[in-house]
């Protein structure tokens, strides 16, 4: 039973925080938050990734894993999105294709909102520098 929530919270919180990586750069009020979770996460990526030796590590896969192991579940992939893609419509995707687009959506949303955050700061300090004049 326990096991069984686990699963269900890191499915929820997981699956939220991947689509809040990719897309909170969206919302002005949520850009911030999403530049330092994809901080994070790149982070949790090369860094914890070179400590544990897997390129790409994260913690809340780990753990996710760690809970299924305990319900049963065997032969799990290394990442988490091939998991929950191949979960959610019981296709088995090719691993190297479910990573390079996991990168390539990581970079795009990295860099999509290190843009407008880095405009959202000009235009605030554009707005304090003329507010004084």
């Amino acid at each position: 039973m326990l096991y069984r929530f686990l699963d269900l919270f890191f499915i929820v919180f997981h699956t939220s925080l991947t689509l809040f990586n990719a897309l909170g750069w969206i919302w002005k009020k949520t850009r911030l938050l999403n530049l330092i979770t994809l901080f994070f996460t790149g982070a949790s990526w090369l860094f914890l990734g070179l400590i544990v030796g897997t390129p790409g590590y994260c913690p809340l896969t780990d753990w996710h894993f760690d809970v299924l192991e305990k319900l049963g579940k065997t032969g799990l992939p290394n990442s988490y999105i091939k998991y929950l893609a191949d979960r959610l419509t019981g296709f088995d995707f090719n691993p190297a294709f479910v990573d390079a687009m996991t990168l390539i959506v990581f970079s795009a949303a990295l860099l999509l909102s290190i843009s407008f955050n880095l405009r959202d700061y000009l235009i605030r300090k554009r707005k304090g520098a003329s507010s004084v004049n």
